[in-house]
């Protein structure tokens, strides 16, 4: 452990004579690290960004949707359309039907619209909702002020409607917003209630919205399009069993033979997390690739360095032998500085890497991650690149002929 030390100082005193050589060395181990550690920084806070997101679900939760969550590849999604909608009266069938959920959710919506208030309006950006009031307990939806959906609102499609908190606060700056009244298109509807705010999830905003009763929607829109159903079983114990009543009652609705495929889309936030992975792992392979490549370079550049040092230290290698310095102890001594050289290059790359990706994070609206996993990665990588490269440099220094050394000019 001594001479470790001894080897450490000794090699961050060469670092320091030799400064622009080594800070060239340095940079190429830097850019190495830096290359995989911001995109890994900027992945992981994506990556838990979404993850809060989909489990926000809720493991008791089930989404049915016509379309799979995540379609790859060209036609993928063409296969899905000819599948009948999700309407309205469907989803109402189903939860008449059923027993063991604890909510049916339905929901159905058109994006673009403009909603307005006297002289204020929004950006023609947003979401009308269809919903009926089990979709706000699947769903999680918080209200804020005002109040929900009521039996009588459903009954008879009465127009009020429950706003996001980006809308409430572009229409209604400096005035409560509970019994104010706007219009979207021709419908003019109360305001009875402004939900929570949810916030952004890869800087999208969440709360852009307007939801209405679903039967006003019906009314309003039709039926004609493809909505959602949100199922939430009342505990995980009756979980599987709640999802195996839905799609019995369900292809029973729409006719689906005994053998056939379901002709809709069950989507958990399992699911939706373990696609949303195999989809980044295509990022972390290109990061993982341009940064090996790096990293060669890096370490030839080690190489070189050490061999410079050796080439340079030739006498004073040939006196420690003289005076009798064994073979192991000089080579330790260059592979100890080899891999301070490179553990150096590693921390800036590692600290400038976790710098840069949580700016992107921070960009697009997610959490500020630290990912010590990838650090600890870096530091890893770093060490057996100097070790690695110097292995070459320190065995030719451990192997100079103590007299030959001592005539080197």
């Amino acid at each position: 452990m001594f001479q470790i030390i001894e080897s450490a100082k000794l090699a961050i005193a060469s670092i320091r004579t030799s400064k622009l050589r080594s800070s060239l060395t340095l940079l190429g181990i830097a850019i190495g690290l830096f290359s995989i550690i911001v995109v890994m920084t900027a992945l992981s806070a994506i990556q838990q960004s979404v993850v809060d997101t989909f489990n926000s679900i809720g493991t008791n939760n089930y989404i049915i949707q016509k379309y799979p969550a995540v379609s790859i590849g060209h036609g993928s999604r063409r296969e899905y359309r000819n599948r009948e909608d999700l309407t309205i009266e469907l989803g109402l069938q189903l939860k008449s039907r059923a027993t063991l959920p604890n909510a049916v959710g339905i929901s159905m919506d058109r994006g673009g619209k403009v909603a307005k208030y006297q002289n204020e309006s929004t950006n023609p950006d947003v979401t009308l909702i269809g919903a009926n009031e089990d979709e706000f307990i699947a769903s999680s939806y918080d209200i804020g002020e005002g109040r929900g959906f009521t039996n009588n609102d459903m009954e008879y499609a009465r127009r009020v409607c429950i706003l996001g908190a980006a809308v409430a606060e572009k229409l209604f700056k400096s005035i409560y917003p509970i019994g104010q009244e706007i219009r979207i298109e021709n419908l003019t509807l109360e305001v009875v209630g402004v939900f929570e705010e949810i916030g952004s999830v890869l800087g999208q905003g969440q709360d852009n919205f307007v939801i209405i009763p679903v039967t006003l929607y019906k009314k309003v829109y039709g039926d004609r399009r493809s909505g959602s159903y949100t199922i939430m079983a009342r505990n995980s114990e009756l979980a599987e069993k709640t999802l195996d009543e839905v799609i019995g009652i369900l292809r029973t609705l729409r006719k689906v033979g005994p053998g056939e495929e379901n002709d809709f889309e069950i989507i958990t936030n399992e699911q939706l997390i373990g696609q949303f992975n195999d989809i980044t792992q295509y990022f972390k392979l290109g990061a993982f690739v341009v940064a090996f490549i790096a990293l060669i370079a890096a370490g030839i550049g080690i190489m070189n360095i050490m061999m410079v040092s050796v080439t340079e230290r030739t006498r004073e290698i040939g006196i420690r032998k003289a005076i009798g310095a064994q073979k192991k102890v000089i080579r330790i001594q260059f592979l100890v500085e080899a891999i301070v050289l490179s553990l150096i290059g590693g921390l800036i790359g590692i600290t400038l890497g976790v710098l840069g990706g949580n700016l992107v994070a921070g960009a697009i609206g997610v959490s500020f991650i630290i990912p010590y996993d990838w650090i600890l990665i870096g530091l890893t990588v770093t060490t057996g690149v100097g070790l690695i490269f110097g292995v070459y440099p320190a065995i030719k220094a451990s192997n100079l002929d103590p007299i030959e050394a001592l005539r080197y000019e």
